[in-house]
């Protein structure tokens, strides 16, 4: 009896603690997300007129986006430094610095004086805070994954829908990032854009509180437990995981380069190119991110059912296709069929980007899962999603027509097809033993 109550405790445990953590994961990920599309939203818009307005439009807006790509060159690093600290000491510790120095950053973002002020100073102090960003995103996503899949059960359960969840927080990030600009930006010539980046402390606060309640994961404390934690595990990785990491790189080709010329690119377009009111496309991407809220895991609860491999394979093929539908809808110029195409790419997006959380943490063994994760990840931010708006922009001043941009995505999610049908479904893998290990099962 006294041994039952004991189990029934501990699975009573268990599962408050898995609540706490896909919470903590969400609202997490969701602040991340906040303040990293923010700066790439005001660079998109903004910072082109404040920081470079010596330079003729097309120059200063891409020098604004190379600011905006800087953080997606430090998004590795980040994903280096937090995902060896993350396999040696602990995915909590990990997850609190990268939301502390987050949040700063942003913040110091909102403070940062105009070239009218201090000169090329304020582009040059924007660009260093945006590498904070970066590497403070690089080492956020791997450590929340696991903090939300490490709860769930070991074997089989709804490990794709809880890996979800930290998905979950792009757009609801997207959301409140495009929301907070169209209200206060209006509001003031000189401090309007400023106020949302201030709000980010506030909101790190927030975050850190809840996150401070959560204890570690149970498959790291196994790891510890057994005495299988690694010296330096990124070197670890590196040597006996190559492969998974350059295929999870891959295996986000076709997701991120579209997702940032869909939410980035597009406000540069549709208002340059379209002749659509900013105020319009806002609107149109925001839908499209509540959206997003339904799809992201509703595609990782259906990767439970139907393995992930399978589906993301769905996915990518979908995208090749719908990269020849979206760009004609655009360049009809009907504000319901630009409406529709934007809103649209969500869902198709999503299919990818629902299970690919999980299916990526999956690829790698406990006690090496938190950098092997992290890195292939994010070393896609240096291929694929920090280059497309620069690419899209590059590709619409050459050659003037968007069906080349669409060309462009369309490769993209033609090399997503190929590497997630090399990358092995660990679906229903024991998430909690090592994979090397002769115990391990397939």
């Amino acid at each position: 009896m006294v041994e039952q109550q004991g189990l029934d405790a501990s699975g009573q445990l268990r599962r408050r603690q898995l609540v706490r953590a896909v919470v903590a994961s969400a609202v997490g990920t969701s602040i991340e997300w906040y303040d990293f599309f923010l700066y790439g939203f005001a660079a998109s818009t903004l910072f082109a007129e404040l920081f470079f307005p010596t330079s003729d439009p097309t120059t200063g807006l891409l020098l604004a986006l190379g600011t905006y790509f800087g953080g997606f060159a430090a998004r590795p690093i980040g994903a280096a430094i937090f995902g060896h600290y993350g396999d040696r000491i602990g995915r909590k510790a990990a997850l609190i610095t990268t939301l502390v120095t987050m949040g700063v950053a942003t913040a110091l973002v909102g403070l940062v004086p105009t070239y009218e002020q201090i000169g090329i100073w304020g582009g040059i102090l924007l660009t260093l805070l945006r590498l904070l960003q970066g590497i403070s995103v690089g080492g956020e996503w791997g450590g929340s994954v696991l903090l939300a899949t490490e709860w769930g059960k070991t074997r089989g359960g709804k490990r794709g829908f809880l890996g979800s969840w930290p998905q979950f927080g792009v757009p609801v990030g997207l959301v409140l990032g495009y929301l907070a600009l169209q209200i206060f930006e209006p509001l003031h010539p000189y401090w309007g854009w400023r106020i949302p980046f201030l709000l980010s402390i506030v909101m790190a606060a927030v975050g850190l509180y809840i996150r401070l309640g959560i204890l570690e994961t149970p498959v790291f404390a196994k790891v510890m437990k057994e005495n299988k934690v690694e010296r330096v595990p990124v070197k670890e990785v590196l040597v006996k995981n190559w492969r998974e990491i350059v295929l999870s790189a891959l295996l986000r080709t076709g997701q991120q380069a579209p997702f940032y010329i869909f939410t980035v690119f597009i406000l540069t377009y549709a208002t340059t190119a379209l002749g659509f009111e900013a105020s319009d496309v806002y609107t149109y991407v925001i839908v499209a991110g509540l959206v997003s809220l339904v799809t992201v895991p509703f595609w990782g609860y259906i990767s439970d059912l139907v393995g992930r491999r399978h589906l993301y394979i769905v996915g990518a093929a979908l995208m090749v296709v719908w990269s020849f539908v979206y760009w004609p809808l655009l360049d009809t110029r009907v504000p319901a069929l630009v409406f529709l195409a934007i809103v649209l790419a969500a869902p198709i997006h999503d299919i990818q980007y629902g299970p690919q959380a999980t299916f990526i943490a999956e690829s790698f063994t406990g006690r090496l899962r938190y950098s092997g994760a992290s890195l292939g990840y994010q070393l896609a931010s240096l291929t694929a999603g920090g280059p497309a708006p620069l690419i899209a922009v590059w590709l619409y001043a050459t050659y003037k027509s968007s069906f080349a941009i669409a060309v462009y995505m369309a490769i993209c999610a033609a090399i997503s097809v190929v590497a997630a049908w090399a990358l092995k479904d660990r679906s229903q893998q024991d998430y909690a033993i090592e994979y090397d290990d002769p115990k391990a099962t397939s």
